[in-house]
């Protein structure tokens, strides 16, 4: 089906690009969470093309005539009914919800959900910017829970949660062999409330010894760009997400940075999970124009190519972009954008590696699906799912530097900008020429 014809809500298409699988622990999402997001991308088509069964409707035809037995779904669900010790207790709706998310579960990609009506609330809530819970994305990696990234100021971040820590217990609950939303259900709560996490964290390439975070909930209430300035003109660009309020928050940032001269800018995407894809084209068209700034590839082939709709006011502006083992999705795709045409240097760690394409579609009953599509190629089809980005510059930030407050990767990339600025440095591409 082609997605500029299905049914959008609020002017945003229905596919995302978060990471992570990303959840907020609140949740957040993104095309990589379903075509990333933006007026084009988190649209929940209302399709109701699937079959129910025990609703009155068939199986596709399609279906019936391969080796499946479906009487065989109806036994086992009278079986529950009828010989499990508690089977009076057993919710039709229960074993309903159980099948849906089971089917999704058999695929095996972390990524292919089955939302019930509550987890589909939730779902959409967080891209609105504002939730409760404790402000972390998180996501399967090699099975397991692994934090994406804290979002700055909040709960998690206050309480010295870091990208990448693998939360192996919540509240005392193994998790091993939980989903993404299973750990986000426990994870989430009222504010005031508190949960216990316990983390396995890597420093220097070996894990430490299960250790306990308590965080206490609050809401969280995401601005997604800041602008703060540095010496010499230059201007540190925060996106944390990229959510329904970034594209104005980009363009405020950007009026500023033109009416007082900016010399060159550092983008923070660090540690930021993803988002609407078609706000990632919007960023990454601020410098590269109308071009191509990603490419979607199924089952081999390339099937569409998504041009920058940015106003290019960026161009020709020195740019260094910061990313970390946190940055993923559409934070991948504005930065391999910019890597690709040369207009900006990469700095900082290898990004998490999140470039597949969800499909999001809205059920009757408040449910959702989430289902995996395609795969993201940068500009010059560089593969980004579960390979990640290499920066141009590797600088680490280790836990110490973080006690310390100290921020080797931005002290880097300032001074590479100045020195630049001086005819010290070189590297810095200062147009798309280049």
């Amino acid at each position: 089906m082609d997605m500029n014809n299905r049914p959008v809500e609020k002017n945003q298409r229905a596919v995302l690009v978060f990471l992570v699988a990303g959840i907020v622990i609140g949740v957040l999402i993104g095309r990589g969470w379903t075509k990333a997001e933006s007026p084009r991308s988190m649209a929940s088509a209302t399709s109701t093309s699937g079959f129910v069964l025990g609703m009155g409707q068939n199986p596709p035809a399609d279906i019936s005539n391969q080796d499946v037995e479906f009487r065989m779904f109806w036994d086992v669900w009278q079986l529950l009914k009828d010989k499990y010790y508690q089977g009076s207790e057993i919710k039709d709706k229960q074993l309903f919800y159980g099948a849906m998310k089971g089917m999704t579960d058999s695929v095996g990609d972390p990524y292919t959900t089955y939302f019930e009506p509550k987890g589909a609330e939730a779902f959409q809530q967080a891209l609105s910017g504002k939730f409760s819970g404790i402000g972390a994305e998180i996501g399967l990696r090699e099975g397991i829970i692994t934090v994406v990234a804290p979002l700055p100021e909040t709960p998690a971040e206050r309480a010295g949660v870091k990208a990448g820590d693998f939360i192996v217990k919540i509240d005392g609950k193994e998790t091993t062999g939980f989903s993404v939303e299973q750990a986000v259900s426990l994870i989430r709560g009222d504010k005031g409330t508190q949960v216990v996490l316990t983390l396995v964290r890597t420093n220097d390439k070996k894990k430490t010894e299960p250790f306990d975070v308590t965080i206490t909930r609050d809401e969280i209430q995401v601005k997604s760009v800041r602008l703060k300035w540095l010496e010499n003109n230059v201007a540190l660009l925060e996106v944390t997400n990229f959510n329904t309020d970034t594209i104005d928050g980009l363009n405020t940032a950007i009026d500023e940075m033109i009416s007082k001269d900016v010399k060159a800018i550092v983008l923070d995407l660090r540690n930021n999970p993803g988002g609407f894809l078609d706000t990632a084209a919007y960023m990454a068209g601020e410098w590269v124009g109308d071009k191509v700034v990603v490419k979607e590839r199924r089952q081999g082939q390339i099937v569409e190519q998504l041009h920058g709709t940015g106003k290019n006011r960026l161009n020709g502006i020195p740019t260094i972009v910061l990313v970390n083992q946190g940055s993923a999705s559409a934070s991948e795709i504005v930065s391999g954008a910019l890597q690709d045409y040369h207009v900006a240097t990469i700095v900082g760690m290898k990004t998490f590696g999140k470039g597949s394409v969800q499909d999001y579609t809205n059920l009757k009953d408040g449910s959702a699906i989430k289902i995996t599509i395609a795969e993201w190629l940068t500009p010059q089809e560089r593969t980004i799912n579960k390979t990640g980005l290499d920066p141009d510059i590797v600088v680490d930030r280790t836990p110490e530097d973080y006690e310390k407050s100290l921020d080797p990767q931005l002290d880097r990339a300032v001074g590479i900008l100045n020195g630049t600025a001086t005819g010290t440095t070189t590297g810095v591409p200062t147009s798309t020429n280049r």
